[in-house]
Formats: C-alpha cells, sequence, structure tokens
C-alpha cells in the first residue's frame, strides 16, 4: 500500500482569552466576577474539568460576565506525498498537493456571555466572531446551568443540588476529557499544543446533562437529539430515522496531597441512528494547520479539517474513551484511549477507530508561567469503501509562556505521517 509522509513544523503567538473583568489585577488568584460555578477564562482554569460545586462568587442580584478569546498564528509547514496521479477531466492531478509558504493565518475570535439570573443559575452564550470555517459571526452554542435551587424553599430538593448540577440546552458535550484541554477556535489557553487530537471527540448537541460529585467521586448522565443542529423535518429514508444520543462518564479526582492530584474517568457515548451525526465532525471552526495534504482545489473555508481523522460515523456510533490525569507539583500527564465502532448511511456493517495519546507537559517558574511539553497520538481504522486499516501518528513538541494570565504566546514542531493509505 502506498504510504504519505507529512512533515510540519508550525509557530504561534496567541493573545488568548482577555476576559473583559475592569478591577482585576492581571497576577490575581481569583477572577472578581459576580458569575457563580463557571471556569475561568485564563491560566486559572488550567486543569479545570466540570465546573466546581463551591460557590466562586455571593450571589447579589442578576450579573453579567463578558469574556473575548483572540488568537494570531503564524504558520511555517511543509507536506509531502507519494500518490499516484489521479487526472481529471481537465488534466489536473488530483493528488498534487497545494502549495504552501510561510505566513499568517486569519486570526480567530470568540465572543462569551454569562449571565447570573438566580443563586445557582446562570446562562451562556459563546460566538465565534471569526474562524477557519466562517469568517463571518456565528453562534456555537448556549445553554442554562443549574447547581443550586435554594430558592425553591424545598430543602430535600436544595439538599441533592450541594452535589448535582443540572444543564440543558445547546451545549458541549461532557464525553471524555479531551475536550477540557483542546482549543475551541479563539480560545486556544487551555490547550498546551497547537493542535487537537487526531480524533476530535467534540461537538454541541441539543439535550440535557446530570453531574454529580461527592468527595472526589464524579458521574454524568446525557440525553441529547444526536444531532449539531436542530431539526423537526421527517426524513424521507427510513435508514436515517433520528434517534437520541446518550452518553455517560464515571470517574475519580482527587488532590491526594498538596502536591500530588490523580484523575480517572471512563465516557461512553452511543446513538443507533442518526440524520446527520458529528461527535468526530464537530470542530466547525476548523483545524489548526491550514491546508496540510489538501489538493491544489481546496481553499481554507472548505477544506477546514485539514490533518484531522474523520471517521465518517454520521448514522450509527458507539465509543469509548479512558483518560488518566496526574499533575506532580508542575508536573502533568495527561492519557486518551478510545475505541469506536460505528457506520454512515450508506453502510451496513459497523467499522472500528482506536485512539490513543499522551500528553507530558512541566509548570515551573514563579507562577508556572512557562512550560515545555510533549505529544504522541495515534489513529487506527477503516474508512467506507477501504479495505485495510490505516494509521496516522503525530508528535508534537511545544513550549509557550503565560505573559499574565490573560496572555500566552505558544511555539510547537509537529511531525505527522499517514501510512497504509
Amino acid at each position: 500500500m502506498q504510504r504519505l509522509l507529512l512533515t510540519l513544523a508550525a509557530l504561534f503567538v496567541g493573545l488568548l482569552p482577555l476576559t473583559a473583568l475592569a478591577q482585576e489585577s492581571p497576577f490575581t488568584k481569583e477572577a472578581p466576577t459576580g458569575v457563580q460555578h463557571m471556569r475561568p477564562d485564563s491560566q486559572l482554569g488550567l486543569n479545570m474539568f466540570e465546573t466546581p460545586k463551591t460557590e466562586s462568587a455571593p450571589f447579589t442580584g442578576i450579573d453579567v460576565d463578558w469574556g473575548a478569546a483572540f488568537t494570531q498564528q503564524f504558520q511555517g509547514l511543509d507536506h509531502s506525498n507519494t500518490a499516484a496521479e489521479i487526472m481529471d477531466d481537465n488534466g489536473v492531478n488530483q493528488n498534487q498537493l497545494y502549495s504552501l509558504s510561510n505566513g499568517f493565518n486569519l486570526a480567530t475570535a470568540n465572543l462569551r456571555l454569562d449571565a447570573q439570573l438566580a443563586q445557582g443559575v446562570r446562562v451562556n452564550l459563546v460566538t465565534y466572531l471569526s474562524s477557519r470555517h466562517h469568517t463571518e459571526a456565528w453562534v456555537k452554542g448556549g445553554y442554562l446551568q443549574v447547581d443550586d435551587v435554594s430558592w425553591l424553599g424545598i430543602p430535600a430538593i436544595d439538599k441533592v443540588f450541594d452535589y448535582v448540577t443540572v444543564k440543558a440546552g445547546h451545549y458541549e458535550l461532557n464525553y471524555g476529557d479531551a475536550h477540557f484541554r483542546r482549543t475551541d477556535n479563539g480560545n486556544a489557553i487551555f490547550n498546551p499544543f497547537v493542535g487537537n487530537y487526531l480524533m476530535d471527540a467534540f461537538t454541541t448537541e441539543i439535550g440535557g446533562e446530570i453531574t454529580a460529585q461527592y468527595k472526589g467521586g464524579l458521574a454524568v448522565l446525557g440525553v441529547t437529539g444526536g444531532e449539531i443542529k436542530g431539526d423537526i423535518s421527517e426524513n424521507a429514508n427510513p435508514e436515517r430515522s433520528r434517534a437520541p444520543s446518550i452518553y455517560g462518564k464515571l470517574g475519580v479526582d482527587r488532590q491526594v496531597n498538596e502536591d500530588l492530584r490523580v484523575r480517572l474517568t471512563g465516557s461512553m457515548y452511543t446513538t443507533s441512528s442518526s440524520a446527520s451525526n458529528t461527535l468526530f465532525a464537530g470542530d466547525r471552526a476548523g483545524s489548526r494547520y491550514y491546508l496540510v495534504l489538501e489538493n491544489t482545489a481546496a481553499s481554507t473555508a472548505s477544506n477546514f479539517r485539514s490533518g484531522m481523522v474523520n471517521p465518517g460515523f454520521n448514522d450509527k456510533v458507539t465509543t469509548f474513551m479512558v483518560n488518566p490525569f496526574v499533575k506532580f507539583r508542575g508536573f502533568e500527564v495527561f492519557g486518551l484511549y478510545e475505541t469506536a465502532d460505528g457506520r454512515n448511511f450508506n453502510e451496513t456493517e459497523t467499522r472500528n477507530w482506536s485512539q490513543y495519546a499522551v500528553d507530558g507537559v512541566f509548570r515551573f517558574a514563579p507562577r508556572e508561567q512557562l512550560f515545555v511539553g510533549a505529544r504522541y497520538n495515534s489513529a487506527t481504522g477503516q474508512f467506507a469503501g477501504m479495505e485495510n486499516d490505516v494509521t496516522v501518528n503525530r508528535y508534537e513538541i511545544g513550549a509557550g509562556w503565560f505573559v499574565t494570565p490573560n496572555v500566552l504566546a505558544k511555539v510547537e514542531y509537529v511531525n505527522q505521517q499517514y501510512e497504509d493509505f
């Protein structure tokens, strides 16, 4: 079988989330906002997974918090392949790669709005102001989150919400832990590297989610419509009927002592049928590696998933992910193992894809504002219409500097190889 080789080198300088908090010192340990149970859009939010049950601020009335995230990227990538020529009707080789040069990509930006409506009740809205896929503004999603219902005056229910969080709306699914460490369009501050994982299990769907947290234990259960968009039309093809998606997570997250934190979670997601499932194709903003391994007819917007692996499970999918995380002083290790079975509309049998990754990051200096890290990521499986399994391997080495808790600069070298295509 043919083997494709892709060698990449990338430099990123990001001015990342600049949260609209007028009174905040750039080196404060706590963000002065009246919005409760929220992950800070800064270095303070690193290694925060589910939003905390502890109140980050007292409720003093309806309060609004605006946040913004902006990333500017310089790219220096190179790619090559050994694919055979495939000529179209105009005599153009479909396997001839796009000619890349060094330069700046279009800046990406997010706008976030959180409003505290009552004690323990907030609403969230995120808008992508500019992305690789869309240069115009468009909404990522929004949801209502409830952490406290003491205003109901029912002590028994209020006690349950000491441990439970309820979310409803169009939101980012809490499947796996990798989505907490990824780049979300203009918000790249939680990702120690430039790119996201090869198989990027990230999507927004419409539904509801319940999270329970107790003494380091964690349980999540969610049900959604299984699609990234709302749709009430009946599909004439019974093979593309809609069924709910069900997902869940179990885990433990313990601060063993002052120096050591240990977390381990297992997650699952399943849907029996969908008109257009996007669990592995939900990143509508696009890949950070612009136009790699694309042909000469490609464009930045239309070919916005360059370098990513989409198994094509848009009908039926069942997948499991395990994520260990260990932080000892400035050292942290995050792991990922995932196995997914699914099919598209035209298939009768399911196919399998598996993925594993390991990140190692060392944060140092007085505020841990400097870091270096390395990641290995591999995905193996079978695309529709192929008789054999293929493999994609990626190596990343990076470093970063939190100039302030809200401003981050990153640099990365990455090498990606395609085998047995």
